[in-house]
């Protein structure tokens, strides 16, 4: 797939003020500061399409991208992030699920995982949530181009072994980098694959 287009559309704080129409959409989820605005952008060969930051919890709202003028990228809320208030996550959270589970538009969710780190409980429970309700999804892991090989593929291996706890098989798995483009093409002909598909 090459991409043609790619606009910001809106921000939406809940799911009665996501974009109208039924084009798919693809959204973006994982722990704060993750990489997803970062990924997003790299899809895209946009630099600031999305709004990234080093500081955890800058993505507040759903942000809605329209790609190709055909379909739409969602940029979710990071999950997770400890410095704001219990209230404001709940929001977040509460958000999040009512859009990933209610809304008809979404064709797949890709949960980023950082693949610097050991399996953490949060993404383990929030990839079983999605399995409960039969959320179709991919795992994307991130931020490759900061480990050497051995390291990264011990840690890959490590939440295969862990995600296998609770699944029979694994979702599809992508290995990514922002910063090489690593991913770019698998992931986009996923998309495109789910697309035809519909």
């Amino acid at each position: 797939m090459i991409i043609n287009s790619a606009e910001y559309l809106l921000s939406s704080p809940d799911l009665k003020h996501c974009p109208k129409g039924d084009i798919p959409e693809f959204a973006f989820a994982g722990r704060s500061n993750v990489g997803k605005s970062s990924l997003i952008n790299m899809l895209t060969d946009r630099k600031n399409l999305a709004k990234t930051s080093g500081k955890p919890g800058k993505t507040r709202m759903m942000n809605f991208f329209l790609i190709n003028e055909s379909w739409r990228l969602v940029d979710l809320p990071g999950y997770g992030y400890a410095g704001v208030s219990k209230d404001m996550r709940k929001d977040w959270l509460e958000m999040m699920g009512e859009y990933i589970v209610k809304r008809e538009q979404l064709a797949n969710i890709f949960v980023l995982i950082d693949s610097r780190i050991t399996p953490q409980k949060i993404d383990i429970e929030f990839l079983n949530w999605l399995g409960e309700y039969e959320i179709p999804f991919a795992i994307v892991f991130t931020k490759t181009d900061k480990l050497k090989g051995l390291t990264q593929a011990r840690n890959i291996n490590a939440f295969k072994a862990k995600l296998s706890e609770s699944w029979e098989s694994l979702p599809p798995i992508f290995i990514s980098s922002s910063v090489s483009g690593k991913g770019k093409k698998e992931i986009l002909d996923y998309i495109t694959t789910i697309i035809k598909s519909r």
